[in-house]
Protein backbone atom coordinates (compact mmCIF):
# COMPACT_ATOMS: atom_id res chain seq x y z
CA UNK A 1 0.00 0.00 0.00
CA UNK A 2 1.09 3.36 -0.60
CA UNK A 3 0.39 6.72 1.59
CA UNK A 4 -2.85 8.17 -0.11
CA UNK A 5 -3.34 5.99 -2.80
CA UNK A 6 -5.89 3.54 -3.24
CA UNK A 7 -6.60 0.81 -1.61
CA UNK A 8 -7.57 2.59 1.71
CA UNK A 9 -7.86 1.02 5.22
CA UNK A 10 -11.27 2.54 5.28
CA UNK A 11 -13.65 2.84 2.22
CA UNK A 12 -17.10 1.97 1.30
CA UNK A 13 -18.70 0.36 -1.42
CA UNK A 14 -19.91 2.78 -3.91
CA UNK A 15 -23.87 2.84 -4.10
CA UNK A 16 -25.66 5.09 -1.77
CA UNK A 17 -29.37 5.99 -0.56
CA UNK A 18 -31.05 7.63 -3.91
CA UNK A 19 -33.13 10.90 -2.72
CA UNK A 20 -36.75 10.50 -3.16
CA UNK A 21 -36.09 13.18 -5.93
CA UNK A 22 -33.90 10.47 -7.88
CA UNK A 23 -36.41 7.95 -7.24
CA UNK A 24 -39.44 9.54 -8.64
CA UNK A 25 -37.36 10.91 -11.74
CA UNK A 26 -35.96 7.23 -12.37
CA UNK A 27 -39.62 5.60 -12.28
CA UNK A 28 -40.85 8.61 -13.91
CA UNK A 29 -38.29 8.21 -17.03
CA UNK A 30 -39.01 4.25 -17.05
CA UNK A 31 -42.58 4.95 -17.58
CA UNK A 32 -42.04 7.58 -20.45
CA UNK A 33 -42.77 10.40 -18.32
CA UNK A 34 -39.39 12.46 -18.28
CA UNK A 35 -37.37 13.05 -20.88
CA UNK A 36 -33.33 11.58 -20.68
CA UNK A 37 -32.26 15.47 -20.39
CA UNK A 38 -34.76 16.04 -17.17
CA UNK A 39 -33.34 12.67 -15.50
CA UNK A 40 -30.04 13.61 -15.94
CA UNK A 41 -30.09 17.13 -14.47
CA UNK A 42 -31.92 15.79 -11.82
CA UNK A 43 -28.98 12.80 -11.16
CA UNK A 44 -26.62 15.95 -11.82
CA UNK A 45 -27.92 17.82 -8.70
CA UNK A 46 -27.74 14.75 -6.73
CA UNK A 47 -24.59 13.56 -7.26
CA UNK A 48 -23.02 17.24 -6.56
CA UNK A 49 -25.08 16.45 -2.92
CA UNK A 50 -23.93 13.00 -2.73
CA UNK A 51 -20.09 13.97 -2.89
CA UNK A 52 -20.41 16.68 -0.89
CA UNK A 53 -21.50 13.99 1.43
CA UNK A 54 -19.04 11.78 1.34
CA UNK A 55 -16.36 14.17 1.93
CA UNK A 56 -18.64 15.37 4.78
CA UNK A 57 -17.95 11.83 6.59
CA UNK A 58 -14.47 11.85 6.07
CA UNK A 59 -14.27 8.41 3.69
CA UNK A 60 -11.03 8.79 2.00
CA UNK A 61 -12.83 7.46 -1.30
CA UNK A 62 -15.63 9.14 -3.54
CA UNK A 63 -18.12 7.41 -5.95
CA UNK A 64 -21.67 8.66 -7.56
CA UNK A 65 -23.45 6.60 -5.19
CA UNK A 66 -24.56 4.42 -8.32
CA UNK A 67 -27.02 7.41 -8.94
CA UNK A 68 -27.65 7.30 -12.75
CA UNK A 69 -28.46 2.91 -12.30
CA UNK A 70 -31.91 1.53 -11.08
CA UNK A 71 -29.43 -1.54 -10.17
CA UNK A 72 -25.76 -1.80 -9.76
CA UNK A 73 -25.35 -4.28 -12.77
CA UNK A 74 -28.03 -4.58 -15.20
CA UNK A 75 -28.00 -0.54 -16.39
CA UNK A 76 -23.93 -1.41 -17.20
CA UNK A 77 -23.83 -4.85 -18.35
CA UNK A 78 -26.50 -4.43 -21.05
CA UNK A 79 -24.17 -1.70 -22.45
CA UNK A 80 -21.95 -3.86 -23.65
CA UNK A 81 -22.42 -4.82 -27.22
CA UNK A 82 -23.65 -8.45 -28.02
CA UNK A 83 -25.35 -8.66 -24.62
CA UNK A 84 -28.91 -9.03 -24.22
CA UNK A 85 -31.45 -9.01 -21.31
CA UNK A 86 -33.39 -12.62 -21.97
CA UNK A 87 -35.35 -13.07 -18.90
CA UNK A 88 -35.30 -13.17 -14.60
CA UNK A 89 -34.49 -16.07 -12.49
CA UNK A 90 -36.38 -15.74 -9.03
CA UNK A 91 -34.42 -15.87 -5.63
CA UNK A 92 -35.67 -16.05 -2.75
CA UNK A 93 -34.33 -13.06 -0.23
CA UNK A 94 -34.57 -13.19 3.66
CA UNK A 95 -35.27 -10.49 6.25
CA UNK A 96 -35.58 -11.54 9.78
CA UNK A 97 -39.06 -12.44 9.85
CA UNK A 98 -40.06 -12.40 6.37
CA UNK A 99 -39.07 -13.11 2.65
CA UNK A 100 -39.40 -11.62 -0.71
CA UNK A 101 -39.11 -12.21 -4.39
CA UNK A 102 -36.61 -10.27 -6.38
CA UNK A 103 -36.00 -11.54 -9.92
CA UNK A 104 -32.63 -10.31 -11.16
CA UNK A 105 -31.91 -10.75 -14.79
CA UNK A 106 -30.44 -13.43 -16.95
CA UNK A 107 -27.89 -11.73 -19.13
CA UNK A 108 -26.77 -13.80 -22.30
CA UNK A 109 -24.27 -13.49 -24.90
CA UNK A 110 -26.42 -13.44 -27.91
CA UNK A 111 -23.89 -11.50 -30.58
CA UNK A 112 -20.12 -10.22 -30.78
CA UNK A 113 -18.50 -8.48 -27.38
CA UNK A 114 -17.92 -4.82 -28.03
CA UNK A 115 -16.69 -2.58 -25.96
CA UNK A 116 -19.63 0.83 -26.84
CA UNK A 117 -18.72 4.37 -27.80
CA UNK A 118 -18.17 6.49 -24.77
CA UNK A 119 -17.51 3.45 -22.48
CA UNK A 120 -19.71 1.94 -20.01
CA UNK A 121 -18.73 4.02 -17.14
CA UNK A 122 -16.68 6.79 -18.78
CA UNK A 123 -18.82 9.78 -18.98
CA UNK A 124 -20.18 8.88 -15.36
CA UNK A 125 -16.63 9.12 -13.58
CA UNK A 126 -15.53 12.34 -15.39
CA UNK A 127 -18.39 14.17 -14.18
CA UNK A 128 -18.07 12.91 -10.54
CA UNK A 129 -14.58 13.33 -10.79
CA UNK A 130 -14.98 16.82 -11.56
CA UNK A 131 -16.33 17.63 -8.48
CA UNK A 132 -13.85 16.54 -5.80
CA UNK A 133 -10.01 16.59 -5.43
CA UNK A 134 -10.37 12.72 -3.61
CA UNK A 135 -9.62 9.64 -5.49
CA UNK A 136 -13.09 8.88 -7.39
CA UNK A 137 -13.86 4.92 -7.24
CA UNK A 138 -15.70 3.17 -10.27
CA UNK A 139 -18.05 0.11 -9.43
CA UNK A 140 -18.55 -2.08 -12.22
CA UNK A 141 -19.99 -5.01 -12.77
CA UNK A 142 -17.94 -8.84 -12.52
CA UNK A 143 -17.50 -10.24 -16.17
CA UNK A 144 -18.93 -13.44 -14.34
CA UNK A 145 -22.43 -12.36 -14.83
CA UNK A 146 -22.57 -13.12 -18.12
CA UNK A 147 -22.32 -16.39 -17.45
CA UNK A 148 -23.59 -17.16 -13.87
CA UNK A 149 -27.24 -16.86 -14.85
CA UNK A 150 -27.59 -18.47 -17.77
CA UNK A 151 -24.36 -20.83 -17.93
CA UNK A 152 -22.79 -22.23 -20.76
CA UNK A 153 -26.19 -22.37 -22.38
CA UNK A 154 -26.27 -18.74 -22.47
CA UNK A 155 -23.59 -18.09 -24.91
CA UNK A 156 -23.90 -18.46 -28.39
CA UNK A 157 -21.87 -20.78 -29.81
CA UNK A 158 -21.18 -19.60 -32.99
CA UNK A 159 -19.39 -16.61 -31.83
CA UNK A 160 -18.12 -18.25 -28.57
CA UNK A 161 -17.46 -22.16 -28.96
CA UNK A 162 -15.66 -22.89 -25.98
CA UNK A 163 -14.87 -21.17 -23.04
CA UNK A 164 -11.46 -19.29 -23.83
CA UNK A 165 -12.83 -17.62 -26.73
CA UNK A 166 -15.49 -16.25 -24.36
CA UNK A 167 -12.99 -15.43 -22.01
CA UNK A 168 -11.02 -13.19 -24.49
CA UNK A 169 -14.40 -11.34 -26.08
CA UNK A 170 -15.29 -10.68 -22.62
CA UNK A 171 -11.33 -9.59 -21.80
CA UNK A 172 -11.46 -7.17 -24.91
CA UNK A 173 -14.08 -5.38 -23.59
CA UNK A 174 -13.42 -4.76 -19.63
CA UNK A 175 -9.51 -4.29 -21.25
CA UNK A 176 -10.60 -1.42 -23.30
CA UNK A 177 -12.97 -0.03 -20.34
CA UNK A 178 -10.04 0.12 -17.82
CA UNK A 179 -7.90 1.55 -20.46
CA UNK A 180 -10.59 4.57 -20.93
CA UNK A 181 -10.89 5.07 -17.36
CA UNK A 182 -7.13 5.44 -16.87
CA UNK A 183 -7.00 7.62 -19.54
CA UNK A 184 -9.71 10.13 -17.64
CA UNK A 185 -8.03 9.66 -14.81
CA UNK A 186 -9.51 6.75 -13.07
CA UNK A 187 -6.87 4.81 -10.68
CA UNK A 188 -9.48 2.71 -8.39
CA UNK A 189 -11.87 0.41 -9.82
CA UNK A 190 -14.07 -1.84 -7.81
CA UNK A 191 -15.51 -5.47 -9.42
CA UNK A 192 -18.88 -5.86 -8.04
CA UNK A 193 -19.42 -10.00 -7.37
CA UNK A 194 -22.41 -11.79 -5.68
CA UNK A 195 -21.29 -14.84 -7.46
CA UNK A 196 -18.68 -16.36 -5.47
CA UNK A 197 -20.57 -15.32 -2.78
CA UNK A 198 -23.35 -17.41 -4.11
CA UNK A 199 -21.08 -20.41 -4.40
CA UNK A 200 -20.56 -20.63 -0.37
CA UNK A 201 -24.39 -21.74 -0.58
CA UNK A 202 -25.32 -25.64 -1.21
CA UNK A 203 -28.43 -24.32 -2.69
CA UNK A 204 -26.86 -22.06 -5.22
CA UNK A 205 -24.93 -25.61 -5.88
CA UNK A 206 -27.96 -26.96 -6.64
CA UNK A 207 -29.40 -24.45 -9.06
CA UNK A 208 -25.73 -24.40 -11.02
CA UNK A 209 -26.08 -28.12 -11.37
CA UNK A 210 -29.43 -27.43 -12.92
CA UNK A 211 -28.56 -25.69 -16.04
CA UNK A 212 -25.55 -27.85 -16.70
CA UNK A 213 -22.77 -26.90 -14.25
CA UNK A 214 -20.34 -28.12 -11.92
CA UNK A 215 -20.10 -25.77 -9.32
CA UNK A 216 -16.89 -27.46 -7.89
CA UNK A 217 -15.03 -25.55 -10.79
CA UNK A 218 -16.75 -22.55 -11.18
CA UNK A 219 -14.58 -20.53 -8.47
CA UNK A 220 -11.51 -21.36 -10.50
CA UNK A 221 -13.80 -20.43 -13.79
CA UNK A 222 -14.63 -17.24 -12.16
CA UNK A 223 -11.30 -16.40 -11.05
CA UNK A 224 -9.86 -16.75 -14.84
CA UNK A 225 -12.12 -15.28 -16.16
CA UNK A 226 -11.67 -11.82 -13.87
CA UNK A 227 -7.91 -12.01 -14.54
CA UNK A 228 -7.98 -12.38 -17.93
CA UNK A 229 -10.28 -8.93 -17.92
CA UNK A 230 -7.78 -6.74 -15.60
CA UNK A 231 -4.59 -8.35 -16.52
CA UNK A 232 -3.34 -5.85 -18.92
CA UNK A 233 -4.62 -3.01 -17.05
CA UNK A 234 -2.91 0.23 -16.85
CA UNK A 235 0.51 0.31 -14.24
CA UNK A 236 -0.80 2.27 -11.44
CA UNK A 237 -4.23 1.51 -11.63
CA UNK A 238 -5.63 -0.74 -9.10
CA UNK A 239 -8.52 -2.92 -8.54
CA UNK A 240 -10.73 -4.64 -6.26
CA UNK A 241 -13.17 -6.76 -5.86
CA UNK A 242 -16.11 -6.44 -3.49
CA UNK A 243 -18.51 -9.42 -3.16
CA UNK A 244 -22.01 -9.75 -1.03
CA UNK A 245 -25.17 -12.08 -0.07
CA UNK A 246 -27.62 -10.00 -1.38
CA UNK A 247 -28.60 -6.55 -1.23
CA UNK A 248 -32.01 -5.89 -1.71
CA UNK A 249 -33.72 -3.28 -0.02
CA UNK A 250 -31.53 -4.85 3.00
CA UNK A 251 -32.55 -8.43 2.33
CA UNK A 252 -29.88 -11.26 1.66
CA UNK A 253 -30.13 -14.37 -0.42
CA UNK A 254 -27.32 -16.76 0.50
CA UNK A 255 -24.88 -17.97 3.11
CA UNK A 256 -22.42 -19.75 4.07
CA UNK A 257 -18.80 -19.35 4.93
CA UNK A 258 -15.47 -18.35 2.28
CA UNK A 259 -14.16 -21.61 2.07
CA UNK A 260 -15.38 -23.36 -0.80
CA UNK A 261 -13.97 -20.42 -2.47
CA UNK A 262 -11.17 -19.04 -0.43
CA UNK A 263 -8.01 -20.18 -2.97
CA UNK A 264 -9.99 -18.65 -5.84
CA UNK A 265 -10.53 -15.57 -3.99
CA UNK A 266 -7.63 -15.12 -1.95
CA UNK A 267 -4.82 -16.48 -4.00
CA UNK A 268 -5.70 -16.94 -7.68
CA UNK A 269 -7.26 -13.76 -8.29
CA UNK A 270 -5.26 -11.10 -9.49
CA UNK A 271 -6.95 -7.82 -7.34
CA UNK A 272 -5.29 -5.55 -4.95
CA UNK A 273 -7.92 -5.73 -2.76
CA UNK A 274 -10.59 -8.04 -1.61
CA UNK A 275 -14.43 -6.31 -0.22
CA UNK A 276 -15.62 -9.34 2.22
CA UNK A 277 -18.42 -9.30 3.54
CA UNK A 278 -18.84 -9.90 7.27
CA UNK A 279 -21.27 -8.32 8.94
CA UNK A 280 -23.20 -11.23 9.90
CA UNK A 281 -22.94 -14.66 10.67
CA UNK A 282 -24.15 -16.21 7.53
CA UNK A 283 -20.94 -15.02 6.25
CA UNK A 284 -18.93 -17.38 8.00
CA UNK A 285 -16.24 -16.62 10.61
CA UNK A 286 -12.53 -15.35 9.31
CA UNK A 287 -10.64 -19.06 9.54
CA UNK A 288 -11.12 -19.04 5.14
CA UNK A 289 -8.64 -16.04 5.23
CA UNK A 290 -5.97 -18.46 6.70
CA UNK A 291 -5.48 -19.46 2.80
CA UNK A 292 -4.50 -16.06 2.10
CA UNK A 293 -0.66 -16.48 1.01
CA UNK A 294 -0.38 -13.33 -1.32
CA UNK A 295 1.49 -10.34 0.81
CA UNK A 296 -0.17 -7.85 -2.42
CA UNK A 297 -3.55 -8.13 -1.28
CA UNK A 298 -5.46 -5.58 1.18
CA UNK A 299 -8.52 -7.75 2.63
CA UNK A 300 -11.27 -5.27 3.43
CA UNK A 301 -13.47 -6.44 5.98
CA UNK A 302 -16.62 -5.61 5.80
CA UNK A 303 -18.12 -5.00 9.30
CA UNK A 304 -20.54 -2.57 9.55
CA UNK A 305 -23.95 -3.97 7.85
CA UNK A 306 -26.16 -1.13 5.65
CA UNK A 307 -29.38 -3.60 6.01
CA UNK A 308 -30.19 -1.70 9.46
CA UNK A 309 -29.43 1.85 11.34
CA UNK A 310 -28.14 0.26 14.52
CA UNK A 311 -24.41 1.34 14.71
CA UNK A 312 -21.95 -1.51 15.43
CA UNK A 313 -20.04 0.13 18.85
CA UNK A 314 -15.88 0.47 18.33
CA UNK A 315 -14.70 -2.10 20.60
CA UNK A 316 -16.78 -4.72 19.17
CA UNK A 317 -15.36 -3.52 15.78
CA UNK A 318 -11.79 -3.53 16.71
CA UNK A 319 -12.18 -7.42 18.58
CA UNK A 320 -12.97 -8.61 15.18
CA UNK A 321 -10.65 -6.60 13.01
CA UNK A 322 -8.08 -8.29 16.13
CA UNK A 323 -9.46 -11.75 15.47
CA UNK A 324 -8.92 -11.62 11.96
CA UNK A 325 -5.69 -10.22 12.38
CA UNK A 326 -4.86 -14.19 13.87
CA UNK A 327 -4.89 -15.16 10.10
CA UNK A 328 -3.97 -11.98 7.84
CA UNK A 329 -1.48 -9.32 8.88
CA UNK A 330 -2.85 -6.41 10.13
CA UNK A 331 -1.03 -4.07 7.61
CA UNK A 332 -3.05 -6.34 5.19
CA UNK A 333 -6.77 -5.57 6.63
CA UNK A 334 -9.25 -2.56 6.13
CA UNK A 335 -12.33 -1.95 7.08
CA UNK A 336 -15.42 -0.99 5.57
CA UNK A 337 -19.46 -1.50 5.12
CA UNK A 338 -20.39 -5.55 4.00
CA UNK A 339 -21.89 -3.58 0.75
CA UNK A 340 -23.76 -0.58 -0.48
CA UNK A 341 -26.40 0.80 0.95
CA UNK A 342 -28.56 0.89 -2.60
CA UNK A 343 -28.09 -2.00 -4.51
CA UNK A 344 -31.03 -1.30 -6.16
CA UNK A 345 -32.58 2.25 -6.25
CA UNK A 346 -35.04 1.78 -2.93
CA UNK A 347 -32.38 1.59 -1.03
CA UNK A 348 -31.67 -0.37 2.34
CA UNK A 349 -34.26 0.65 5.04
CA UNK A 350 -32.26 3.18 6.74
CA UNK A 351 -32.10 6.76 6.76
CA UNK A 352 -29.18 9.09 5.29
CA UNK A 353 -27.78 10.56 8.70
CA UNK A 354 -27.27 6.43 9.44
CA UNK A 355 -25.91 6.31 6.02
CA UNK A 356 -23.61 9.21 7.20
CA UNK A 357 -22.97 7.98 10.55
CA UNK A 358 -21.69 4.15 9.54
CA UNK A 359 -19.50 6.02 7.11
CA UNK A 360 -17.69 8.28 9.83
CA UNK A 361 -17.86 5.21 12.10
CA UNK A 362 -15.61 3.37 9.08
CA UNK A 363 -13.17 6.53 9.82
CA UNK A 364 -13.10 6.98 13.09
CA UNK A 365 -12.07 2.83 13.52
CA UNK A 366 -9.96 2.79 10.80
CA UNK A 367 -8.10 6.03 12.11
CA UNK A 368 -8.07 4.11 15.55
CA UNK A 369 -6.62 0.90 14.56
CA UNK A 370 -4.16 1.85 12.03
CA UNK A 371 -3.20 5.55 11.94
CA UNK A 372 -3.60 7.95 9.52
CA UNK A 373 -2.43 5.79 6.98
Amino acid sequence: MQPGKPPFRADHIGSLLRPAELQRALERHERGEMTDEARREIEDRCIRAAVALQEETGIPTVTDGEFRRYEFHTPILTRIEGVELTGRVEFHFHYEDEDIEYAPPVLEVTGPLGHPKGGLTVEDYKFTRALTDRTVKVCIPSPTYMYARGGWAGINKDLYPDKDALIAGLAEVYDAELHALWEAGCDFVQIDDTNFAHMCDPKFHDRYRRIGEDPETLPAFYARMINACIRNRPAGQRIGLHMCRGNVRGAWVAEGGYEPVAEALLNELEVDALFMEYDAPRAGDFTPLRHLQRDDKLVVLGLITTKHPELEPKDALKRRIDEAARYVPMDQLGLSPQCGFASIYQGNPIAETDEMAKLRLVVDVAREVWGDD
